[in-house]
């Protein structure tokens, strides 16, 4: 199996057409170069024996065998599993994340596949399907023309471009006369795409406080779309919530902190969209929660090379280092990664 190109996704915009979109590019080429290549979950294994057993360097193609080069990883003693996916864009190259689970790491649970359950042939209703498949088409041919800006605000997404938002704005008078039918697959249907699909649309929902608790469930899916599909929902909720708290929607950060410790690299980047957005009141219990389960992570994933892809996890750092916004701003500008990172080691101390 080929090892699956996906686009780093900017920290409110963009959505899985121009990851889609942009993996089409890059595996025409046969197969890509690796511009970078960067690792997390390493702790106590040597980086160079990562790199021995998975066998490239930086110039290299990528492996042509993701599996064959995850087991070759798997074999490393103190590895329980690993997880390579390569990632949009360095240059003309592609930056290549190693993920590890280190024997006695912080796991982040998953559920097992719906399999000949109860629901398991639910169908999403003809007309939901063929809309969602609509809009796939018109957003992919948006963000080939380089439209990509969408508004949260409601609650869920609209597009900038016309011919995208157009279909999107049907979604919600489908949504509700369809909601069961929806929520049926999102929880039981054994075909990932139709749970996949249910994921996105049922973000349009009207009343948004009846759907948190579906697409909370959705992020502990055994597919990767729809653990997607459910984050970048969730994440239009949080804006909604920010902006009008008077609506009552609650979104628990619990299961966003516990996938900064994911496998998966697209995981970890959707987990950190949301939270800078739960965090962004500084609220004490969350940033605790946030410090006790996954600053560790939070540290790697600040630390990586690809600046896009660590900034977001420094904006955490620094908020769990007491930094004001100004001073995160500054702290990056000014190439304090570390000086930050200490900062927010030292405040971990103090709360201990």
């Amino acid at each position: 199996m080929a090892i699956r190109v996906t686009s780093c996704v900017s920290k409110r915009i963009l959505s899985f057409a121009l990851l889609a979109t942009r993996a089409a590019a890059l595996e025409a080429q046969t197969p890509p170069r690796i511009g970078l290549i960067d690792f997390y979950g390493l702790h106590k294994v040597p980086e160079a024996k990562i790199r021995q057993a998975l066998g490239v360097r930086e110039g290299d193609f990528l492996p042509r065998s993701k599996g064959d080069a995850e087991e070759k990883i798997d074999a490393v003693s103190g590895v329980v599993e690993s997880h390579l996916e390569a990632v949009c864009c360095d240059g003309d190259k592609v930056i290549l994340y190693v993920g590890i689970e280190e024997r006695g790491a912080a796991h982040f649970d998953i559920r097992d596949a719906p399999e000949g359950g109860e629901g398991s042939d639910a169908k999403l209703p003809g007309e939901v399907l063929s809309t969602y498949h609509r809009f796939q088409e018109t957003l992919a041919a948006a963000l080939r023309r380089g439209s990509t800006a969408e508004d949260l605000t409601q609650g869920h997404s609209r597009m900038a471009d016309p011919s995208a938002r157009a279909v999107q704005d049907m979604f919600p008078a489908l949504v509700s006369a369809h909601l069961a039918e929806i929520r049926a697959v999102l929880r039981h249907s054994d075909d990932d795409d139709q749970r996949a699909a249910a994921a996105y649309v049922i973000g349009y929902a009207p009343n948004k406080k009846d759907i948190v608790d579906d697409l909370q469930y959705a992020l502990k899916d055994p597919e990767p779309e729809v653990r997607a599909n459910a984050a970048r929902s969730l994440v239009a909720l949080a804006v909604r919530a920010r902006l009008n708290p008077a609506d009552g929607i609650k979104i628990e950060p619990t299961w966003f902190i516990e996938m900064l410790n994911s496998l998966s690299w697209s995981d970890r980047n959707h987990a950190l969209s949301a939270l800078q957005i739960l965090t962004d009141a500084r609220n004490a219990d969350v940033l605790e929660q946030l410090r006790e389960r996954s600053l560790s992570s939070l540290i790697e994933m600040a630390r990586w090379k690809t600046l896009a892809h660590a900034l977001p996890a420094f904006v955490l750092v620094g908020r769990l280092a007491g930094y004001s916004e100004d001073q995160i701003q500054e702290a990056w500008s000014k190439g304090e990664r570390e000086k930050a990172i200490a900062a927010a080691l030292t405040g971990a101390k103090k709360a201990r």
